[in-house]
Protein backbone atom coordinates (compact mmCIF):
# COMPACT_ATOMS: atom_id res chain seq x y z
CA UNK A 1 0.00 0.00 0.00
CA UNK A 2 1.06 3.61 -0.57
CA UNK A 3 1.53 5.24 2.47
CA UNK A 4 2.08 8.95 2.26
CA UNK A 5 3.12 11.33 5.78
CA UNK A 6 0.48 14.30 6.34
CA UNK A 7 3.44 16.26 7.04
CA UNK A 8 0.96 17.89 9.42
CA UNK A 9 -0.76 20.30 6.66
CA UNK A 10 -4.21 19.24 4.51
CA UNK A 11 -3.99 17.34 0.97
CA UNK A 12 -3.99 20.49 -1.52
CA UNK A 13 -1.52 22.61 1.26
CA UNK A 14 0.56 19.29 1.37
CA UNK A 15 1.22 18.69 -2.92
CA UNK A 16 1.57 23.06 -3.15
CA UNK A 17 4.55 22.73 -0.94
CA UNK A 18 5.82 19.19 -2.18
CA UNK A 19 5.43 20.16 -5.70
CA UNK A 20 7.33 23.88 -4.90
CA UNK A 21 10.16 22.19 -3.03
CA UNK A 22 10.23 19.36 -6.37
CA UNK A 23 10.64 22.17 -8.48
CA UNK A 24 13.20 23.92 -6.14
CA UNK A 25 15.24 20.92 -6.53
CA UNK A 26 15.44 20.64 -9.87
CA UNK A 27 16.00 24.03 -10.36
CA UNK A 28 19.23 24.57 -8.13
CA UNK A 29 20.20 20.84 -7.17
CA UNK A 30 19.77 20.67 -3.54
CA UNK A 31 18.01 22.20 -0.93
CA UNK A 32 17.53 21.86 3.16
CA UNK A 33 14.81 20.76 4.81
CA UNK A 34 13.19 18.47 7.70
CA UNK A 35 13.66 14.75 7.33
CA UNK A 36 10.09 13.70 6.32
CA UNK A 37 9.43 15.97 4.02
CA UNK A 38 13.17 15.46 2.19
CA UNK A 39 11.48 11.54 2.29
CA UNK A 40 8.48 12.72 0.37
CA UNK A 41 9.61 15.31 -1.90
CA UNK A 42 12.60 12.74 -2.96
CA UNK A 43 9.56 10.43 -4.49
CA UNK A 44 7.88 13.04 -6.40
CA UNK A 45 11.14 14.45 -7.84
CA UNK A 46 12.35 10.74 -9.07
CA UNK A 47 9.03 10.29 -10.93
CA UNK A 48 9.50 13.90 -12.76
CA UNK A 49 13.25 12.57 -13.74
CA UNK A 50 11.38 9.61 -14.88
CA UNK A 51 9.10 11.44 -17.28
CA UNK A 52 12.43 13.22 -18.18
CA UNK A 53 13.85 10.34 -19.47
CA UNK A 54 10.39 9.37 -21.50
CA UNK A 55 11.07 12.22 -23.27
CA UNK A 56 7.94 12.34 -25.11
CA UNK A 57 5.55 15.37 -25.54
CA UNK A 58 2.77 13.40 -23.19
CA UNK A 59 5.74 13.00 -20.59
CA UNK A 60 6.59 16.99 -21.03
CA UNK A 61 2.99 17.86 -20.42
CA UNK A 62 2.70 15.52 -17.11
CA UNK A 63 6.03 17.59 -16.25
CA UNK A 64 4.73 20.72 -16.90
CA UNK A 65 1.17 19.94 -15.32
CA UNK A 66 2.85 18.98 -11.94
CA UNK A 67 5.96 21.34 -11.55
CA UNK A 68 4.42 25.15 -12.88
CA UNK A 69 7.52 26.47 -13.86
CA UNK A 70 8.20 25.84 -17.75
CA UNK A 71 11.92 26.75 -17.82
CA UNK A 72 12.56 24.12 -14.52
CA UNK A 73 10.64 21.47 -17.44
CA UNK A 74 12.67 22.83 -20.47
CA UNK A 75 16.07 21.92 -18.15
CA UNK A 76 14.25 18.58 -16.77
CA UNK A 77 13.92 17.40 -20.23
CA UNK A 78 17.28 19.43 -21.67
CA UNK A 79 19.70 18.76 -19.00
CA UNK A 80 18.86 16.49 -16.02
CA UNK A 81 17.06 13.78 -17.71
CA UNK A 82 19.65 12.87 -20.23
CA UNK A 83 22.39 12.99 -17.36
CA UNK A 84 20.26 9.78 -15.81
CA UNK A 85 19.87 7.51 -19.09
CA UNK A 86 21.82 4.68 -17.79
CA UNK A 87 20.68 5.00 -14.38
CA UNK A 88 17.76 2.64 -13.38
CA UNK A 89 16.53 5.37 -10.05
CA UNK A 90 18.20 6.68 -7.17
CA UNK A 91 18.67 10.21 -9.26
CA UNK A 92 18.47 11.73 -5.51
CA UNK A 93 19.97 11.15 -2.38
CA UNK A 94 18.57 12.28 1.40
CA UNK A 95 21.94 13.46 3.92
CA UNK A 96 20.65 13.69 7.49
CA UNK A 97 22.24 16.64 9.16
CA UNK A 98 21.16 16.42 12.80
CA UNK A 99 18.47 18.82 14.70
CA UNK A 100 17.43 22.20 14.13
CA UNK A 101 18.44 24.70 16.95
CA UNK A 102 15.22 26.24 17.33
CA UNK A 103 13.00 23.21 17.41
CA UNK A 104 14.88 19.85 17.75
CA UNK A 105 13.46 19.18 14.37
CA UNK A 106 15.26 16.69 12.15
CA UNK A 107 17.10 18.60 9.02
CA UNK A 108 18.09 16.94 5.82
CA UNK A 109 19.56 17.87 2.68
CA UNK A 110 17.81 16.57 -0.50
CA UNK A 111 20.14 16.59 -3.75
CA UNK A 112 20.54 15.08 -7.26
CA UNK A 113 23.48 12.39 -7.81
CA UNK A 114 25.86 13.57 -10.08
Amino acid sequence: MGQHRKLGRNTTQRMAMLRNMATSLLKYGKIETTEPKAKEVRKLTEKMITLGKRGDLHAYRQALAFLKEETVVKKLFDEIAPKYAERQGGYTRVLKLGPRRGDGSPMAIVELVE
